[in-house]
C-alpha cells in the first residue's frame, strides 16, 4: 500500500469563495447580462423590422463643397491635396484630421479602394460640416466634434482654391 505524498486536497476552482464573500453580488452580474440581452434583442428589433434612424440630422441645403483627398503617413502624419492634387498642407502631427483619415482609410480598405481617392467635404446652410466619402458609406459630422475640431477643418478649407 502507497502513502500519498501530498495529504493537501487537490484545488478545486470554483464561484464562490470559501467565505462565501462574493466580490461581485450575483445580481449585479445578472444584470450586466439582462441589459447585453435587452440592447440586442432592440437592436434586432430595430433591423428586423426596418425602423427609420433616428440620429441623422436634420436635411439642409448644401452651401459649399470641397474635394480633398487625405493621405496618412504614419499613426500621425498627415497631407492634404485638393482636387487638382496641389498640395494644401503637410501636417507631422494632424490631430483630428488624422483622426478622419484614418477612419478613411480603413472604410475604403474594407471596400478594397485606394485611401488617397478624394473626399468631399460639404458645407450646409445651418453651419454643419460634414465629410462624406462618395465612394463608401462613410460620413463624418465633423460639427459634432466640438468647437476646436471644426476649426481644424475650417482653416484647412480656406486654403482651398
Amino acid at each position: 500500500m502507497t502513502t500519498d505524498p501530498n495529504p493537501q486536497k487537490p484545488f478545486k476552482p470554483g464561484f464562490k469563495r470559501q467565505d462565501k464573500n462574493d466580490m461581485i453580488p450575483i445580481g449585479l452580474v445578472r444584470g450586466m447580462f439582462a441589459l447585453a440581452a435587452v440592447s440586442l434583442a432592440l437592436v434586432t428589433y430595430a433591423s428586423v423590422t426596418g425602423r427609420e434612424r433616428v440620429a441623422i440630422p436634420p436635411p439642409a441645403p448644401v452651401v459649399q463643397e470641397w474635394s480633398i483627398s487625405l493621405v496618412g503617413h504614419d499613426a500621425q502624419a498627415v497631407s492634404v491635396y485638393d482636387a487638382n492634387g496641389t498640395l494644401l498642407a503637410d501636417m507631422d502631427h494632424g490631430g483630428f484630421v488624422t483622426v478622419i483619415q484614418n477612419g478613411l482609410m480603413t472604410m475604403r480598405r474594407r471596400h478594397g479602394l485606394d485611401p488617397a481617392l478624394p473626399l468631399t467635404i460639404v458645407q450646409y446652410e445651418n453651419g454643419r460640416l460634414a465629410a462624406i466619402d462618395p465612394l463608401t458609406e462613410y460620413r463624418v459630422e465633423l460639427t459634432q466634434f466640438g468647437g476646436d475640431n471644426q476649426a481644424a477643418f475650417e482653416r484647412l478649407l480656406q486654403t482651398v482654391p
